[in-house]
């Protein structure tokens, strides 16, 4: 939906500064079917809701607002704002954003194509969203991106844990991500741009509740992604690296820090390498239903470089259905050593299941109206 707002115009104010605002957002409902879940294999699966976002756009006197707000259910971390900024364009090519917006880093908006996201989006390196501030430049062959963030989403300003009924996982329990630098360098090749390489730096702090010291972390991608005009293939490729270096009181080091989202915490290595893959193929369908089919398989590796650490594995194989307003998610998701994906919750990440691990399938539909 969208609406342009109109107001008495000032004597000084021009045509094009009336304020403007639009309103969008989406009702979701989703289906799974988890093989490790003998209770839901006897039911034959569950239904039930997802979430209920609202989007806002609204720009006056060239100052944009976009913010997104989303509402699951309370076992999934409840109400909480997914992104929020102001924005300020200086020129066709180069803007400020100010607030809660995209941290950039590796391939953007996302580094898959399925309802699941890669495995980069559960260590916290895909569509991350944290507080501060973020220039941007492009002119099309080039852009590059420069950032600071002062924080990840914070909702508690004290020494307090931070909450981890948010959206995008960063670190939580007893350490707090601050003032954390990014830099990313893309470049576009070809006659339609439809090939792009891209270079991503992150360096940051992590100050720790208990010894009221500041460690710090750091993280590095290389990507490919091919998105032609003219073509239905699609592919992404990443490497990454990440460091996490914790100020834990003497002992107290076990090689892994907590991160979280949606309402639940779980740990995660603080070193690892992450290499993803992911592969589509869009099918138009000219009918008054279906408009278009588009089939993708993502695969995405976690080397864990703990030692005694098991490594993680994620494969997505799927298709979405596109349907005018409608986006209709169907996924087989895959998982060894993965939380949302198998048995164990709190150390897939980590840890593992040392002698006792094996491959997991949920399958999954996500239902969306989109408005």
């Amino acid at each position: 939906m969208v609406s342009t707002l109109c107001y008495a115009q000032y004597p000084e104010e021009k045509a094009d500064e009336k304020p403007t605002l639009k309103i969008g957002g989406a009702v979701r409902f989703n289906y799974n079917l988890s093989t490790w879940k003998d209770d839901q294999l006897k039911r034959g699966g569950d239904l039930g809701y997802d979430v209920f976002r609202l989007n806002v756009e609204s720009e006056y006197k060239g100052i944009k607002l976009n913010a997104e707000f989303r509402h699951y259910s309370q076992a999934f971390g409840g109400a909480f704002l997914k992104q929020g900024w102001f924005q300020y364009d200086f020129s066709e090519n180069s803007q400020i954003q100010v607030g809660l917006h995209q941290v950039p880093f590796g391939i953007q908006q996302y580094n898959s194509n399925n309802w699941f996201f890669n495995i980069t989006y559960y260590v916290g390196f895909e569509d991350d969203h944290d507080m501060g501030v973020k220039y941007i430049h492009d002119n099309g062959r080039w852009q590059w991106q420069a950032a600071y963030y002062k924080s990840a989403e914070e909702f508690v300003f004290s020494s307090a844990e931070a909450s981890p009924n948010r959206y995008s996982y960063d670190i939580t329990g007893r350490n707090k991500e601050n003032n954390q630098l990014d830099f990313k360098l893309v470049r576009r090749m070809g006659d339609s741009l439809s090939h792009e390489l891209g270079a991503s730096l992150q360096g940051g702090l992590l100050y720790n509740l208990d010894t009221e010291r500041n460690g710090n972390r750091y993280a590095a991608a290389l990507h490919y992604e091919y998105k032609p005009t003219s073509s239905p293939w699609g592919v992404k490729l990443q490497a990454m690296l990440y460091r996490i270096n914790p100020q834990y009181a003497a002992g107290a080091d076990l090689g892994f820090v907590e991160m979280g989202a949606y309402g639940a915490n779980y740990n995660v290595a603080t070193r690892g390498e992450m290499y993803t893959a992911s592969l589509a193929y869009h099918l138009p369908i000219a009918t008054r239903l279906l408009q278009g089919i588009t089939f993708y398989n993502n695969y995405g590796y976690y080397n864990k470089q703990v030692d005694g650490f098991e490594n993680t594995h994620m494969n997505v194989l799927g298709a979405l259905f596109t349907a005018g307003p409608m986006y209709i998610y169907t996924d087989a998701a895959f998982g060894f050593n993965q939380p949302w994906l198998g048995p164990e919750w709190t150390n897939s990440l980590a840890l593992g299941t040392p002698g006792d691990t094996d491959w997991h399938m949920r399958f999954n539909i996500n239902m969306g109206y989109y408005f």
